[in-house]
């Protein structure tokens, strides 16, 4: 599927308003479906979390640390549709 995002915005807390390459968009809290260690560690600090971007080669967000997350699972999340396999 790889849907690309093509917009992300930090809303508050650990809330992104996402919007994808086929219009799709919407808010999600990514706090419920992430643990904050490892790479995602540092994002805990919500200053290091608003630094989100998206990658302009990928199509994902990802954070001045190298954190990214995977665009399928964040438009499973948005649209309720599973994440295709493989």
């Amino acid at each position: 599927m790889l849907k690309d995002i093509t917009e992300v915005q930090h809303l508050a807390n650990f809330q992104l308003f996402l919007r994808f390459e086929d219009g799709v968009e919407g808010e999600l809290d990514i706090s419920s479906f992430i643990s904050f260690d490892g790479i995602f560690e540092p994002l805990k600090d919500p200053i290091e979390f608003a630094k989100v971007t998206v990658h302009p080669e990928l199509g994902t967000i990802v954070w001045p640390n190298g954190a990214d997350l995977d665009p399928d699972v964040l438009y499973s999340k948005l649209t309720g549709k599973p994440v295709p396999t493989p």
